[in-house]
């Protein structure tokens, strides 16, 4: 690293694709309170605190395969010594010939806290001039023009902040688009006819489904609910999602699916224990050929099967939440089924508005609708007129088995 990026008038760091510090200036290593040599080879998480160690693993990284370039993100460091330095961050990715770096400028803005505390304290000083009556009025008038100053200071920095605000909701929309371009299209064939739906309770969901099939007989159909909404949860599922269409193609059984799915969030979170989610799901395979229903609930709502002669089975959950903890083994179930019912997967935000047991009196009440008028009831349902406040994703899948 040349002399003048060396002691430019900010940090600089060079990263590995896998987030490992591959240079740093000695402007940033001083603002550490350490050698620059010391964070070489070291992972970035060694400069964070643990919040922004999880804003980088789900959100910095994905964002930047996606952009190639981050602006203006705010963060916060760990200094040698313990003190948490609020900082900007721009990023980009530099694609070479062997592999990929990427280079981070980083700017402390340490100064808008002072001004706060600057401000918080004139206005204090004002109001005990004002109290004891016994300052001079010039002493009065430089207070009031010192607060005067200070409030410009703070209309300045609403006006970044506001700025900070747009920004964040503009990368929260994106978040949302990327989150619901996997969502699986419906399913129509002779035999089975699949559609979904799904509205999540804020920006971004930790609801996530899928339905796939996977040869001329077998269709896989999974929803899973992780701990929690909003970005952390959102990122998990987006995490989950590409494992989880791959192992359904290939075929796997559900139990099988359920392991390779408790594995990844295990080794997701084996060094961050504070940073654990764990994810109720259930998975089914229906073959219509040989008419067989194999499950595997972990943790999850029980999934609802209607028949047609009027008898109603509930596939309820015989294993943990995956995530919970590493070991788990998961049992997968069996029912058989005959032509002409429906089959009903949903999360807690669609049991919730009417109690756990309005839906199967719905299905039940209306199993010779035909589907989308199945489909639109269980929709309906979900909006009551009452006090009901939806704080949670709302989320299910429909089968109709002919």
């Amino acid at each position: 690293m040349d002399n003048q990026l060396n002691n430019a008038p900010c940090g600089f760091l060079t990263l590995s694709e896998e987030g490992i510090i591959l240079s740093i200036n000695q402007t940033l290593s001083t603002m550490l309170s350490n050698r620059s040599e010391k964070f070489k080879g070291l992972h970035i998480n060694s400069i964070l605190v643990k919040s922004a160690q999880i804003f980088f693993q789900f959100y910095f990284f994905p964002l930047l395969k996606l952009e190639g370039h981050i602006e203006e993100l705010y963060s916060t460091l760990l200094s040698e010594n313990g003190e948490e330095i609020p900082v900007l961050i721009n990023a980009v990715t530099r694609n070479n010939s062997s592999n990929s770096t990427i280079d981070c400028i980083i700017i402390p803005i340490r100064k808008r806290n002072e001004l706060e505390h600057k401000l918080l304290q004139a206005k204090k000083t004002a109001e005990e001039a004002y109290v004891a009556k016994h300052h001079a009025l010039d002493e009065l008038k430089q207070v009031y023009e010192t607060l005067e100053a200070k409030q410009e200071e703070l209309l300045e920095l609403y006006n970044l902040n506001q700025k900070y605000k747009i920004e964040t909701k503009k990368e929260l929309e994106l978040a949302r688009k990327i989150q619901e371009t996997p969502l699986t299209e419906p399913i129509y064939q002779d035999d089975i006819k699949i559609d979904s739906f799904y509205q999540a309770s804020k920006e971004l969901s930790g609801d996530i489904y899928g339905f796939y099939q996977i040869d001329d007989n077998r269709y896989g159909i999974i929803i899973l609910d992780v701990m929690g909404h909003g970005i952390s949860s959102a990122l998990i599922t987006m995490s989950l999602h590409s494992l989880f269409r791959r192992i359904i193609l290939r075929g796997f059984s559900t139990d099988m699916v359920m392991k390779e799915l408790d594995n990844h969030l295990n080794t997701l979170f084996k060094n961050n224990e504070e940073a654990r989610h764990y994810c109720t799901s259930i998975y089914l395979i229906v073959d219509t050929n040989k008419r067989e229903i194999h499950y595997t609930n972990a943790g999850h709502p029980p999934a609802i099967w209607q028949q047609q002669d009027g008898e109603q089975f509930y596939l309820h959950a015989t294993n943990p939440p995956i995530g919970t903890f590493e070991g788990l083994t998961f049992k997968s179930n069996m029912i058989k089924y005959e032509i002409g019912g429906y089959l009903l997967l949903y999360t807690d935000g669609v049991a919730d508005p009417l109690g756990d047991n309005h839906l199967g009196p719905l299905i039940k009440a209306n199993q010779f609708k035909p589907f989308t008028v199945m489909k639109n009831l269980i929709i309906d349902s979900l909006n009551p007129n009452t006090s009901y406040h939806k704080s949670d994703d709302q989320c299910f899948v429909l089968a109709e088995l002919s």
